[in-house]
């Protein structure tokens, strides 16, 4: 029997068309790209990869980007090819490393690749899971150096939920291995049903209703939408006295259980958020289980968390976890300890746990579908501010929706919120563009491994070899026309912003200085753009500076969280409005009713929409641009009611200086004002547009040249050489490299004893997130003291010669954990330390204590004094107790795995 034989009777049912293709493809040693749904059985071609790699007496590698997904395959394969055969290494921990099929961390085959490590000898397949992963902006690199650097006679198997482009990708792969086959599946095979919740005020009751009608927003829905949103103006309720609500939470679960739409993924993008909707479900008296299943719930918790102590689970609050998790409901997020979390999916996998309120890392990957996922908010916080969901999130996330096999449709639910708009919840259900981007850029690691493998002219092509620069003319074309629209329009703002009567800047910083901290109108912000950018409607009529009236139409996502207003002008011109296009937020000045069907891409529709704004009666006082003229029903001039706003009732100080200021008396001065303000927006837009096309227009083998010059004033390279020091710098990989290998030079660590080590090891892996400021480090020894500030000088020297040499700068040392981490490595326990940590909590507190157990054994690696090497080795080990110890999957094995 042959190997494709013998895999389809293992398989147990027959593959589908893309299987096939893939398995083809397999077959003629081929590179494939796997595009298809979550769910679908991608996984399938993965695993034919690694059948037939063992049918041919060879390797192959299963690579993840999540530690937690690495164990989850690991634990799949064995339960497939048995112990024996199957090895798992994650960077600082290794099982079994030396077997045919070994299931890692993508970092760990980088380096691996890297050192030429004997490991890959025989290595016929390598598994790329959630390929997606090479547009993270911290991380992605790692994918695209696999790609491009694995030796040829490799292939791989490259998998996502959530490429659109993937002939792109698979079009690139081959440019750079010789052969790929993009095989794209559209198709789920758990038919999805994308669904809007409504909460009522007046009825009490609860609204389920599609979200699209034959493809198209559901007008049933966008009526309820529309009316919560009208003023009275507008015949509806005044502002803040709605009838719609966005749902509560125990009311959501109570209608899915009296749905039969159990279990369900409840996505809340809040740690905290995520155990506040447990406990208000526990307190509304909510139970979704069976006695049988509460007695299971239990057994699966106790074997889970059987290595924590007494006090430890004390500490984590174990009872109320518990109380949840058996009345069918648990939170799943990366503040939990893994115990936990492990727990948790678990119990979901075995349908016990029926709901689970999550952040969006459980879509990365972790096999937990379920039959219904809830979207609460489409917006999250991404540590510096608000944005929205891509469609590729979307996808990412409500692909968990749907068990194949056990049901016959998937349900996706947003709830409705006053903040976002119908239109753009249903555009974003009905979006399937979501196209793969390049991270990838030349780092100091990468740049010392490239000089240590290659001569010169290799390493400069491989890096053009990259999917950056593959996909770079197109972007480059995109960026000039934005270059060209944006001089335009800051010229014209320029000129408006002149004034006769004198200097128009000078009087905006009198006035300015004068207000103290107050911001004047006329300076609207992005985030109050945005704002009122959710606040309109389809059939608002807005006024735009230098465009004049405006019919909204909708909203549309853009990457990267970019909002913009789609909109219809008198001529029928089409707009796509940026935050950047007003001077102030946009209300609506008046409303249409649209043409029906809703078709804001018809002409038809365009036509009767554009005749009927041009008829339309607007407000007094808003029929201007918002730059000149006078209102109706007898409205002062808007510039000058403008003006009174902007300054009030100027005090005796105000009126002896901006008051007296010559443009303070020009009519039109806001409007100069506004204009100024747009103006030096538009030139902050154009200069770092202009700064795209030059990395665009600059090959990634330029880019290479900048670093090679910065490390060779640095002493790392001499030529097309590597120094002690740049041997140094290729050992480490880590976001910091080149500031570590400068500590490691300066013998920071020598003379430190092992908690001191592992303290100021602490200062390169730790990052305070969330808005600051932050409570002011503590730092426990003199010592660690003094290292603190070598490091912070050596940080700053650094990002000067970055942006000298026009480099992506390093980010900031961070000492918040150091002490933290000091008190662990000496014995202290959960219950001592926790309160008084700088994490969130103790998940967080894991995962930091494991990343800094890993660089702390790459720097043991590196540095030359063998006391230093040695106390840091020690503090590694000390790192391991209590929790951390706890929290590793059992049968692995500390350290190695390199």
């Amino acid at each position: 029997m042959g190997v494709r034989e013998n895999f389809l009777s293992r398989l147990g049912f027959p593959p589908d068309d893309f299987q096939v293709r893939a398995f083809d493809a397999i077959d003629g040693d081929a590179s494939v790209v796997v595009a298809a749904p979550t769910g679908s059985g991608k996984t399938v071609v993965a695993e034919y990869a690694v059948a037939r790699a063992l049918a041919e007496g060879g390797k192959a590698f299963y690579t993840t980007p999540l530690k937690a997904l690495s164990n989850q395959k690991y634990g799949d394969l064995v339960a497939l090819h048995g112990s024996d055969k199957v090895g798992l290494l994650t960077g600082d921990n290794s099982i079994n490393g030396d077997a045919p099929v070994v299931v890692m961390t993508t970092e760990v085959l980088r380096n691996m690749i890297y050192a030429a490590s004997p490991t890959l000898h025989g290595l016929r397949w390598v598994v790329l899971d959630e390929v997606h992963f090479l547009q993270d902006a911290y991380r992605g690199p790692v994918w695209e150096e696999v790609i491009i650097h694995a030796p040829r006679d490799i292939g791989l198997v490259c998998l996502s939920a959530t490429v659109s482009n993937a002939e792109d990708l698979a079009a690139w792969v081959a440019t750079v291995r010789g052969s790929a086959l993009a095989v794209i599946e559209e198709h789920r095979p758990v038919e999805l049903r994308n669904l809007y919740l409504l909460g009522d005020r007046r009825a009490r009751t609860l609204h389920l209703l599609p979200t699209l009608v034959d493809d198209h927003p559901n007008p049933e829905a966008d009526r309820f939408d529309n009316a919560a949103s009208r003023g009275p103006r507008h015949g509806g309720p005044a502002r803040g006295r709605s009838t719609l609500a966005t749902p509560r939470r125990p009311e959501v679960v109570d209608l899915l259980s009296d749905e039969d739409m159990l279990p369900a993924i409840y996505f809340i993008f809040s740690r905290a958020a995520c155990d506040d909707a447990v406990r208000q479900c526990v307190e509304y008296g909510i139970r979704v289980t069976t006695p049988e299943e509460r007695q299971r719930i239990r057994a699966i918790a106790e074997d889970k968390v059987a290595r924590l102590s007494d006090e430890d689970l004390r500490v984590l609050n174990y009872g109320s976890w518990l109380h949840a998790l058996e009345s069918g409901i648990s939170a799943h997020h990366a503040g939990m300890v893994p115990p936990f979390k492990e727990a948790v999916e678990a119990c979901f996998s075995a349908a016990l746990v029926k709901v689970v309120f999550a952040t969006e890392t459980l879509a990365l990957g972790i096999n937990m579908p379920a039959r219904t996922v809830v979207i609460e908010k489409l917006s999250k916080f991404t540590g510096v501010g608000h944005k929205f969901l891509s469609p590729g999130e979307y996808t990412q996330l409500t692909g968990r929706a749907g068990r194949r096999g056990i049901d016959e449709l998937g349900h996706a639910i947003v709830l409705w919120s006053p903040f976002v708009p119908f239109d753009q919840v249903a555009n974003l259900a009905s979006t399937r563009t979501y196209a793969l981007v390049s991270a990838f850029r030349p780092t100091y690691n990468m740049a010392t491994n490239l000089v240590r493998r290659y001569e010169p002219d290799t390493a400069h092509h491989l890096l053009n070899l990259s999917f950056a620069q593959y996909r770079s003319d197109a972007v480059v074309v995109q960026l000039e026309a934005e270059l060209e629209r944006l001089r335009h329009e800051s010229a014209a703002a320029r000129q408006l912003a002149h004034c006769d009567l004198g200097d128009v800047r000078e009087w905006r910083a009198l006035r300015k200085e004068e207000s103290g901290s107050a911001r004047p109108r006329g300076d609207g912000s992005r985030t109050e753009i945005l704002a009122a950018f959710a606040k309109l409607r389809p059939g608002d009529v807005i006024m735009v500076p230098s465009k004049g009236r405006v019919a909204v139409v909708g909203t549309s996502q853009r990457r990267h969280g970019d909002v913009r207003l789609r909109g219809l002008t008198p001529d029928r011109r089409s707009l796509s409005l940026a935050p950047r296009d007003f001077d102030d937020p946009p209300t609506a000045v008046g409303r249409l009713e649209l043409p029906k069907p809703f078709a804001p891409r018809s002409p038809a529709f365009q036509k009767a929409a554009a005749a009927a704004l041009g008829k339309a009666r607007l407000r007094a006082g808003d029929q201007g641009t918002g730059d000149r003229g006078t209102g109706i029903e007898g409205e002062p001039h808007r510039s000058s009611r403008r003006l009174r706003d902007v300054t009030g009732d100027p005090s005796p100080r105000t009126a002896s200086r901006a008051a007296g200021h010559p443009v303070a008396s020009c009519p039109d001065a806001a409007g100069h004002l506004r204009a100024l303000n747009r103006a030096e927006r538009l030139d902050n837009d154009l200069r770092r547009t202009e700064q795209k096309v030059r990395s665009r227009n600059e090959s990634l083998a330029r880019q290479l040249d900048r670093v090679m010059r910065l490390l060779g004033n640095w002493g790392y390279v001499d030529g097309w050489e590597l120094t002690p020091s740049g041997d140094r710098l290729a050992r480490i990989y880590h976001e910091c490299d080149l500031l570590v290998a400068e500590a490691a030079g300066e013998a920071l660590w020598s003379g430190l004893d092992p908690n001191e080590a592992v303290a100021v090891a602490s200062m390169f892996t730790y990052e305070a997130r969330g808005p600051g400021p932050h409570p002011a480090a503590r730092l426990p020894t003199d010592p660690v003291r003094h290292s603190w500030a070598r490091v912070e000088a050596l940080g700053k020297e650094l990002r000067r010669a970055e942006e000298e040499a026009g480099l992506t700068v390093t980010r900031e040392p961070d000492p918040g954990f150091a002490e933290t981490a000091w008190r662990w490595c000496r014995g202290d326990e959960l219950s001592e330390i926790i309160d008084d940590s700088p994490v969130a909590g103790a998940g967080d507190f894991v995962r930091n204590v494991r990343q800094l157990m890993d660089l702390v054994r790459q720097i043991a690696q590196v540095v030359e004094d063998p006391d230093a090497a040695d106390a840091l080795r020690r503090g590694a080990d000390r790192l391991f107790h209590g929790v951390v110890a706890a929290s590793e999957p059992v049968g692995l094995n500390r350290g190695g795995g390199k």
